[in-house]
């Protein structure tokens, strides 16, 4: 069985659990998600906290139990608290507006790209740093990717947009090889 499962998901305050359906329901201060939940998962609330429990001992079973806690507490602490990526633009005249819920992107092609905002999620730029916040972290983290997409960071210079705690790896170039061969 999974060691992750059997960990109980505590509720903070203001967070509320609703089962309907098959579907779980977490409303916080921040807002509300929901998710179907798996027929072998089982959910209980005990003393302000959720407990995960898996009715089948199958190894689909144990896999789907794991996944289903894990779920739930991304969701719990999105409600709450909210889920942050930072990204970060490096190059000369690489630059990031919002207009509206849209973020436009001037990274060295000939036109501006637009991404627009998924829904619970929000765009902040600060002089080369984008700031996505949501409170959905797949979400959160799916539009992270598509951004960075745009112009992942290259090996030679580093330009491009990078994760905030990114390490990109450099290359050397052509010159560094031609240093040791003889001429």
């Amino acid at each position: 069985m999974s060691r992750i499962g059997k960990l109980p998901i505590s509720l903070p305050e203001g967070v509320t659990l609703e089962i309907k359906a098959g579907e779980a329901v977490i409303t916080g201060p921040k807002g509300s998600l929901s998710r179907k939940i798996p027929q072998r998962i089982e959910i209980e609330v005990k003393d302000n906290s959720l407990v995960v429990s898996s009715k089948s001992k199958t190894k689909q079973g144990s896999a789907t139990f794991g996944t289903t806690r894990a779920h739930l507490a991304n969701m719990v602490l999105g409600v709450s608290q909210g889920w942050k990526k930072e990204l970060e633009l490096v190059g000369t005249g690489y630059r990031a507006e919002v207009v509206g819920s849209t973020l436009v992107l001037s990274v060295g092609f000939s036109h501006p790209v637009k991404i627009e905002a998924p829904e619970n999620v929000t765009f902040k730029v600060e002089k080369s740093i984008i700031t996505i916040e949501g409170i959905d972290k797949e979400t959160v983290g799916e539009t992270a990717a598509r951004t960075r997409a745009v112009r992942p960071p290259e090996p030679y210079k580093g330009k491009g947009i990078k994760y905030l705690d990114e390490v990109v790896r450099r290359k050397a170039g052509k010159a560094a090889k031609t240093v040791g061969a003889p001429a």
